[in-house]
């Protein structure tokens, strides 16, 4: 299951505790992401503490991303804030 999901865009965003970062999780999530991405879906990783520290930078990242207006490999963090990109 996804955590959120954008038809419009085809962006599946999947926000990322810790847990993710433990035993096989890395290798299943890619393996997923993979499979998800053959259904023409792309996967955007975030990491949970960056939503708690800075949700409003999430979420510009996730616009940004769904949107096309910078290329996002994955989990790499938010756009820095507006007047600093």
């Amino acid at each position: 299951m996804l955590d959120f999901f954008c038809p419009r865009f085809k962006l599946a965003v999947e926000v990322d505790g810790e847990a993710h970062e433990r035993g096989d999780r890395p290798e299943r999530d890619a393996v997923r992401d993979a499979w998800v991405l053959t259904q023409g879906v792309r996967t955007l990783r975030i990491p949970a503490a960056e939503v708690l520290q800075d949700l409003d930078a999430v979420v510009r990242h996730i616009i940004f991303t769904a949107r096309g207006d910078y290329p996002s490999t994955g989990c790499a963090g938010p756009p820095p804030p507006p007047g600093e990109e």
